[in-house]
């Protein structure tokens, strides 16, 4: 990396953006080289020269995670740093398992997104404040199928069960699909099956036997 960091911006709003150039226009080894509002526009701008891509996690319909993963996979050496309105600890953590390595929110000062960027650049690891309690606290709390009580429903897959906690969370299809990386045809699969092996008629009946087994309970 040379001594200039060089950074594209993926965000579906304009202003964002424009602010963002606007930042980094008024800072000393930072070059803001390309904008996208989404996945495609990522694609074009985005190559093997760029450093650090600030990344949101909703463009327009699409997921800012799925492209994070995407990215990371054409390009080992980049570096993403989620900078998103979303503070949930599901959404942290599945940008932290498709490769972000950062995560800041939209209400960070300058000096903190500044900060961030250059550290990420250099391969440190970066949450905001507040946010890495909130995916400890997630982490912690998942179902893993350890500890000393049995785990949990033997007869569903890991998998299902880990879309059985967020079901039981109240998170719908489409926030479990966005949290696990999955598509949402494969999320209504899990869903369907973990249905018929718990021999539940619908999703509230699974939300209860759930929380009955103490999933779901996290924050």
């Amino acid at each position: 990396m040379s001594d200039t960091i060089r950074v594209v911006v993926v965000d579906d709003h304009p202003v964002f953006r424009m602010g963002i150039a606007g930042l980094f226009h008024s800072l000393d080894g930072l070059d803001l080289v390309g904008q996208a509002d989404g996945p495609a526009q990522a694609r074009e701008v985005v190559d093997a020269d760029v450093d650090v891509v600030l990344m949101d996690l909703d463009l327009a319909g699409e997921s800012g995670v799925l492209l994070t993963r995407e990215l990371v996979a054409a390009y080992p050496d980049l570096k993403i740093l989620v900078v998103t309105m979303h503070e949930d600890d599901v959404s942290v953590l599945a940008a932290m398992r498709a490769g972000a390595r950062g995560y800041l929110l939209k209400s960070a000062a300058p000096e903190q997104l500044e900060r961030a960027v250059r550290s990420v650049a250099l391969g440190d690891l970066i949450m905001g404040q507040g946010v890495a309690e909130r995916a400890l606290s997630y982490v912690a709390s998942a179902p893993t199928g350890s500890g000393r009580g049995p785990r949990p429903f033997p007869e569903l897959t890991d998998r299902e069960l880990e879309v059985l906690d967020l079901v039981a969370r109240g998170m719908g299809n489409a926030a479990i699909a966005r949290a696990l990386t999955l598509s949402e045809k494969t999320v209504r699969n899990h869903v369907s099956n973990l249905l018929t092996k718990l021999e539940v008629r619908d999703r509230a009946g699974a939300v209860a036997a759930a929380r009955d087994a103490g999933l779901g309970t996290g924050s």
